[in-house]
C-alpha cells in the first residue's frame, strides 16, 4: 500500500509543479498525472483475473506483466486518451506519459534479489537493467518523504492561489 500511495504521490507533486510552470493547466491536468503514474500498476489485474484464466478463455498464452513495462505502460495510455475529447487527447497522452515515467522512475530503484531492475523499457530493450537497489516496495520511508512534498507543493499551491486573487 506504501507503493501505491507514494506513486499517486509523486503524481501529484509533479503534476502540480507543472501546473506552477503552465498556466493552461488546472487541477483535472494534475489528476491526469496522478492516473498516469498509476497506469503501470493496472497489472495487478492479474490478482482478480489471473493469467491463467484468460489463457484458458481464449486459449493462446497470455501475460498481464508486459503492462509493467514502458511499452505496456504506452499501451495503456494510449487506450485510456480514447476517454478524452479528440481536441485534448494530446495533452492527454503527455500528462499520462508523464505520470507513467515517474512511475516507472521509482520502481527502477526498487531494491530486489537479484540487484537488477524488471525489464522497464520492454519492447525495447528485453535486458534487464543494474538497479540501484535504493528501497523495498514495502518500505514507509518513501511513501513519508512523497507526502512531505505533496504537503509543501499543496501549501505553495494554495499560496499562489490566494495571492492571484488579492
Amino acid at each position: 500500500m506504501p507503493d501505491l500511495l507514494t506513486h499517486v504521490l509523486i503524481g501529484y507533486v509533479v503534476g502540480t509543479l507543472l501546473a506552477f510552470r503552465y498556466e493552461w493547466m488546472r487541477p483535472a491536468h494534475v489528476t491526469l498525472v496522478m492516473i498516469g503514474a498509476l497506469s503501470p500498476d493496472f497489472v495487478k489485474v492479474k490478482l482478480l483475473v489471473p493469467d491463467s484464466i484468460v489463457a484458458t478463455a481464449t486459449g493462446v498464452p497470455f501475460s498481464w506483466s508486459p503492462l509493467h513495462t514502458l511499452g505496456g505502460s504506452a499501451v495503456v495510455i494510449l487506450l485510456g486518451s480514447l476517454l478524452v475529447s479528440p481536441e485534448n487527447r494530446m495533452r492527454a497522452i503527455g500528462l499520462f506519459g508523464i505520470g507513467a515515467l515517474t512511475h516507472h522512475a521509482l520502481d527502477f530503484n526498487l531494491l530486489t534479489p537479484t540487484g537488477y531492475a524488471y525489464p522497464v523499457l520492454w519492447p525495447l530493450v528485453q535486458s534487464h537493467l543494474p538497479a540501484p537497489n535504493l528501497y523495498l516496495s514495502s518500505d514507509r520511508w518513501p511513501a513519508l518523504v512523497a507526502g512531505l512534498a505533496a504537503a509543501l507543493v499543496w501549501v505553495v499551491s494554495q499560496r499562489r492561489a490566494a495571492a492571484r486573487q488579492r
